[in-house]
């Protein structure tokens, strides 16, 4: 059963036929939902897509913050996972979805973890991509939010590329348009509540409680959520499978496009999470090792959005 939105709905944008099985994606922190633009021709074959837009990032503004993770209105900007939650699960009401498929890259997975943990009747099935069940120390997110709202986005955009890219891949052009994007449509006061939110997220004692079928995917080059934060997801979440995947860093799904939309079709198709099954253009990636022997498909243009609100 969904209920009316409580408050703001963050910007996203729909796909694929109303009708089919919904499929929520979420973005990771300083980036927007056209980070998911490589897998969506396929998947929006096969579900109704709907992808979202963190506070301050894409076209959501800062100001969903205020109705939705703010206590007191006039305060600066702040967020945590509870509340970047409720706006995933806000949308989905708005669009009359109950139960849902999700995945999401680092902080956007987050929110999909912590939604398996306290709304597991909404939940569907869940894949962590490059995320952890914490981000490492509270005072390292406590600090870079003050630098943001001190100095703008541009001190983390000086240094986003080695977190976010293998340096083969950093001159490539999708990597510049994300840190074009990053430098020219953030909002600091977003990012900074991002921030936060990071500061105080620490799921490892609840991964027990996810019953969601999970995959998690790592980069082997990642430096933000190094392989151990995936195998500490996996080895957490029961009955979990992990996928690890040479030459990708953070953004594993932008520098490995075809590999990780090839674990999650075999992931959300294999017919164990209430899901009717459909075929898959590529073998389930064998778990922990690299599959990216896999095709690289040639997809075609996305569909126009359904809606974008």
């Amino acid at each position: 059963m969904t209920h009316p939105p409580a408050g703001p709905v963050v910007h996203h944008s729909v796909d694929g036929s109303e009708g089919a099985p919904p499929l929520i994606l979420g973005p990771s922190l300083g980036t927007s939902l056209s980070i998911w633009d490589p897998q969506l021709p396929t998947l929006s074959r096969h579900f109704r897509v709907i992808r979202w837009d963190l506070p301050g990032h894409g076209g959501t503004s800062t100001d969903v913050l205020t109705a939705a993770s703010t206590p007191t209105p006039g305060l600066t900007p702040t967020a945590t996972l509870p509340g970047l939650a409720r706006l995933v699960l806000d949308l989905a009401d708005s669009l009359g979805v109950g139960r849902f498929a999700y995945a999401g890259i680092s902080l956007g997975g987050a929110v999909g973890a912590w939604l398996a943990v306290h709304h597991p009747e909404r939940i569907a099935s869940l894949a962590l991509i490059c995320s952890s069940a914490r981000f490492g120390a509270p005072t390292g997110w406590r600090e870079r939010a003050a630098l943001v709202r001190e100095r703008g986005i541009g001190p983390v955009a000086e240094t986003a590329a080695a977190r976010w890219f293998t340096p083969a891949f950093v001159g490539s052009s999708e990597a510049k348009c994300l840190l074009d994007a990053l430098r020219g449509t953030v909002a600091p006061a977003g990012y900074a509540a991002c921030c936060d939110a990071l500061a105080d997220y620490d799921l490892r004692a609840d991964l027990g409680h996810i019953t969601a079928p999970t995959l998690v995917v790592a980069g082997r080059a990642d430096p933000a959520t190094p392989p151990a934060h995936g195998r500490e997801l996996a080895d957490g979440i029961p009955d979990a499978s992990l996928v690890e995947l040479s030459g990708a860093a953070h953004l594993a799904s932008v520098e490995r496009p075809s590999p990780v939309l090839g674990a999650l079709l075999g992931h959300l198709t294999d017919g164990a999470h209430g899901f009717v099954p459909v075929p898959a253009p590529y073998p389930d990636p064998d778990p922990v090792h690299d599959p990216g022997s896999a095709p690289t498909p040639a997809l075609a243009p996305a569909p126009a959005p359904e809606t974008d609100t």
